[in-house]
C-alpha cells in the first residue's frame, strides 16, 4: 500500500530543557486522525527545500485529543529547523512507522531510559498501567519527569553530572532480577548493559533502536542492524526488538 505526507499545524513548540523541545501537532484533514502504538515514530518534515534532504524520524511521545505529541534533541539541521517553528506553522509527517512494543506484557515491568529516549517510553506508561519502576538517565537537567510521578510504583533518576538525583549512569540502580519484564531505549551502549545484565540473570529484555533513516518505510536498507536473524531493519522490523536478538559492536 502507497502511504503518503499528511499535513500537521503546530499548537505549540517549546524548549523544555537545553536543546529539547516537545512539539504538538494537530491534524490539517478533519478525515484523518493521528494513531500509533507506544514505540512507533513518524517521519517529519518542517521544510519545503530539497536541503535537507531526508525527513526526520521521531517517537511518539503522546496521542490525546487529536493531538501527537513528539519530543526531539536538537542534533543537527532538520530538528534546529524543528526547533524554530512557531504556534501555527505546518509540517509533513508519515506515519505510523515501525513496529511498536508489545501491550501484553505481564507481571512486574522496569522502564529504562537514557535521555531523549525517555520520549516512547512515556507514551508506553500511560498505556500499560501502574505496576513498575521507571529509570530515566540524564546528561544534566531532568524532563518530563513530573509526568511518572504518581504513575509508577518507584522513578528514579539519576544525572552524570550529579545536579539531580543519583550521579553516574542510571544502570548503576538497575536490579534486573526485581522484575519479569525490562524495556529500555536510550543510548546504544546503555542498551547494550541494560541488556547484558538482563540476560545474565534470565530477565526478558526489549529494546527500542535508534539508527539513522532514510525512508522509514523499509526499502532502502539503510537503517538495518545485526540480528541473530540477520539484518533487520529498524524502521520496518524495528525499532523494538527483543534484546537476545540484536548483536551489538564490542
Amino acid at each position: 500500500m502507497k502511504r503518503s505526507y499528511r499535513k500537521g499545524i503546530i499548537p505549540s513548540n517549546i524548549q523544555i530543557a537545553p536543546n529539547i523541545y516537545e512539539m504538538k501537532l494537530a491534524t490539517c484533514d478533519p478525515g484523518f486522525g493521528f494513531k500509533g502504538k507506544p514505540g512507533q515514530f513518524y517521519m517529519l518534515r518542517g521544510w519545503e527545500a530539497m536541503d535537507p534532504f531526508l525527513a526526520r524520524p521521531i517517537s511518539i511521545s503522546d496521542i490525546s485529543n487529536g493531538v501527537i505529541t513528539f519530543l526531539y534533541e536538537v542534533r543537527g539541521r532538520g530538528t534546529h529547523i524543528f526547533s524554530k517553528l512557531k504556534e501555527g506553522d505546518v509540517l509533513e509527517l508519515l506515519g505510523p512507522l515501525g513496529a511498536g512494543f508489545d501491550l501484553n506484557v505481564k507481571g512486574k515491568v522496569a522502564l529504562i531510559s537514557g535521555g531523549i529516549g525517555i520520549a516512547p517510553l512515556i507514551y508506553l506508561m500511560k498505556r500499560l498501567g501502574n505496576n513498575m519502576d521507571f529509570y530515566c538517565g540524564f546528561r544534566s537537567v531532568p524532563y518530563y519527569t513530573d509526568r511518572i510521578e504518581g504513575k509508577v510504583n518507584n522513578i528514579y533518576i539519576t544525572t552524570e553530572d550529579g545536579s539531580v538525583g543519583h550521579k553516574g549512569f542510571v544502570t548503576e540502580l538497575f536490579i534486573p532480577e526485581k522484575y519479569d519484564t525490562v524495556i529500555t531505549c536510550g543510548p546504544t551502549p546503555m542498551i547494550k548493559t541494560v541488556v547484558e545484565m538482563c540476560k545474565e540473570k534470565n530477565v526478558p529484555v526489549y529494546v527500542s533502536m535508534e539508527n539513522r533513516m532514510a525512508c522509514g518505510i523499509g526499502t532502502c536498507l539503510g537503517c538495518a542492524i545485526e540480528t541473530t536473524s540477520g539484518m533487520l531493519r529498524v524502521c520496518k522490523e524495528g525499532p523494538v526488538f527483543s534484546g537476545e536478538e540484536v548483536i551489538f559492536d564490542d
